[in-house]
């Protein structure tokens, strides 16, 4: 008789969940750490349920699961910089990858932060492969996993902290059902973000304007 493959991960969750969920904030860690380098926890509900808790630690909660989420989050990049080109191709076609290509030489920050703020589906080890394919600096990418993966973390927390975890899964349906939307509404505040940003850097070296500014003068 053959075990099917969710009946192995089910069981593979429920035994990682037994043996780290008792061991506080460096079980949440632990877990996170599991879910972005192999085996998908549910990382989220997990999040949730150590906050509603014990409501004091919430921030703890948060840093720690997206600590682990960035270490954990290393397996893919390097796996990626060691010649994961071809295993991304597998995955997407040549038009898709010329485009998340683009979108790490425009602003691989963001390329990475905004989808490690994705609760799944979002399939963020895609880009996280990607990043290492593109060669993204490892500070930087551990960077922009652990800022994007603590501000969805801190988010649950607080959702949880003042108003209960059955709310959050609420909103986690409104997500799946309308998850294009979503996400194309981030996305664009993303972008607003990345050129406010860059208009600030620009204006702290001694007021030069942006390049787009220069051609509009010139």
């Amino acid at each position: 008789m053959k075990i099917a493959p969710v009946s192995i991960l089910h069981k593979l969750n429920v035994l990682m969940l037994a043996v780290l969920k008792p061991l506080g904030v460096w079980g949440v860690c632990a877990l996170a750490i599991v879910d972005s380098s192999s085996i998908p926890m549910p990382i989220d509900a997990i999040v949730i349920g150590y906050v509603s808790a014990d409501h004091a630690r919430f921030v703890i909660y948060a840093l720690m699961a997206a600590l682990g989420s960035a270490i954990g989050a290393l397996v893919p990049y390097y796996l990626g910089r060691a010649g994961g080109e071809l295993f991304l191709l597998k995955r997407i076609n040549r038009q898709r990858y010329e485009k998340l290509r683009d979108r790490f030489e425009r602003q691989e920050f963001l390329a990475i932060m905004i989808p490690a703020m994705m609760p799944p589906p979002m399939p963020v080890k895609l880009f996280e492969l990607a990043a290492g394919v593109f060669e993204m600096k490892p500070l930087w990418f551990f960077s922009a996993i652990f800022l994007g993966k603590f501000l969805r973390f801190i988010l649950w927390a607080l959702i949880t902290v003042f108003y209960g975890p059955a709310i959050v899964h609420t909103i986690t349906r409104t997500f799946h059902s309308h998850a294009e939307l979503l996400l194309a509404t981030i996305g664009v505040f993303g972008l607003a973000l990345g050129v406010y940003l860059a208009r600030k850097i620009f204006e702290r070296r001694r007021g030069t304007p942006l390049p787009i500014e220069d051609e509009e003068t010139s």
